[in-house]
């Protein structure tokens, strides 16, 4: 528990400064200078991750600059736990409780769901205080008693292709595959400026990793977007793929809480999706996860091919216009780094870390020392370790083997000889 509780605070605060400093990498502030736009953003108190506030120089944005510039996220991450000596945040269950507080009875205080919180074992007073939930709700804009589930929408739209893509999962139909019926989930990827389905799939599981596989294949083929816009499900809401966006360059940005309307572009376009094709395919012909996917691949090449009503153009060639600031990945194996998921681990005195509840044998160099494994949760035997730009493997920890591996300190006690001879 103090593993994972360490890495997420570690990475959202890498996150956030990432997020600072994005504009400049991305070349997109709209002051004259970089250091006009430092100065700008740090003229304000700025709030934390862990929700406290504090105002920063504007020279150490350019220190920020500098470091991921050289290092990547890694090289943002704070050195020492960023929420040492904080109280633990609001769970997402409460957030969820406070925003049903507030709906259901819009004049009740801070104070007042403060302590219905506590009366229904949301949270501990001795962990979480009245400021935690009066700042939830102050930053949240749920002060006033009006009706919160009003929302101001507008119409927008990105200035060209590859600025933003929205992403949001749907249920799909059920499939029979080797006599097993099961549900299909679709995840799938829009560039906001031209329409463009960037990625698409169907998966068994609606999953964070099953989103990563898509966000890859669309940044491979189609560029790194300036900005990603998500809800605010497990699914786009996670340490690992911030540690990813910020890898590659790319901005997180999500919807408000429970206001997946916001999405308008990528929800009407699974509306369209079910009407045009879905509704009139006949699913029981369907027989494996592969099979469905082929048949969506060509869904969406004729989607990107197709005049949009909403543009009167096709999506392909409004993409194609902007290819000049298409940002493209670096290398293929940039990009496999960059989607790598991470975890920091401490070797134990056996040599073994644990990823997963699984074990793995690590080099017996790192023995006592905190490590970052870097994986894919599908390809676990190309898990590793990355220690100073160097990639260390591992392997899955084989106990009964290890047993009969011969160690170099000392002499190894044959038991199978009758009286514990000793083979030296």
């Amino acid at each position: 528990m103090n593993d994972k509780n360490n890495d997420k605070s570690i990475i959202e605060m890498a996150y956030f400064r990432f997020a600072l400093i994005a504009p400049v990498i991305q070349g997109v502030f709209p002051d004259a200078t970089k250091t006009a736009y430092y100065r700008r953003v740090t003229s304000d108190m700025l709030t934390l991750p862990d929700g406290s506030q504090v105002r920063y120089n504007p020279k150490t944005l350019e220190k920020w600059e500098e470091y991921y510039k050289k290092g990547g996220m890694d090289a943002l991450m704070p050195k020492t736990r960023s929420d040492k000596g904080t109280t633990r945040k609001l769970t997402d269950a409460t957030a969820e409780e406070i925003f049903r507080l507030k709906a259901k009875y819009p004049k009740l205080n801070a104070t007042q769901i403060y302590n219905r919180l506590v009366e229904n074992g949301f949270i501990n007073v001795s962990q979480v205080s009245v400021a935690s939930v009066q700042r939830f709700i102050k930053r949240n804009d749920l002060k006033s008693a009006r009706n919160i589930n009003l929302k101001d929408r507008k119409a927008f739209e990105e200035e060209f292709s590859g600025a933003m893509y929205q992403a949001d999962s749907c249920y799909g139909p059920f499939i029979t595959q080797d006599g097993q019926t099961r549900r299909t989930y679709l995840i799938m990827a829009l560039d906001d400026h031209s329409r463009m389905i960037v990625g698409g799939r169907y998966f068994y599981n609606d999953n964070a990793y099953n989103f990563q596989i898509v966000l890859k294949e669309a940044v491979a083929r189609y560029g790194i977007p300036n900005k990603l816009y998500l809800d605010n499900g497990s699914t786009y809401k996670n340490e690992q793929l911030s540690l990813i966006c910020g890898s590659i360059g790319t901005v997180e940005l999500h919807t408000p809480v429970r206001d997946g309307a916001s999405k308008g572009k990528v929800e009407r376009n699974f509306r369209t999706l079910k009407q045009r094709w879905l509704y009139g395919l006949d699913t029981k012909q369907i027989h494996s996860i592969e099979e469905f996917n082929r048949e969506l691949a060509d869904y969406i090449r004729k989607h990107n091919t197709t005049i949009h009503s909403a543009t009167n153009e096709k999506p392909i060639d409004r993409y194609m216009r902007d290819l000049d600031r298409i940002k493209k990945p670096k290398s293929q194996e940039w990009l496999d780094e960059c989607f790598m998921n991470r975890k920091q681990r401490r070797v134990n005195n056996d040599a073994t870390l644990s990823i997963n509840k699984e074990y793995y044998d690590a080099p017996m160099q790192f023995i006592g020392m905190k490590v970052q494994v870097r994986y894919l949760p599908d390809q676990m035997d190309k898990a590793y370790i990355f220690y100073e730009g160097k990639h260390y493997p591992l392997r899955p920890t084989d106990k009964v083997a290890n047993s009969r591996a011969k160690r170099n300190n000392g002499p190894a006690i044959d038991y199978s000889i009758a009286g514990g001879k000793t083979d030296v």
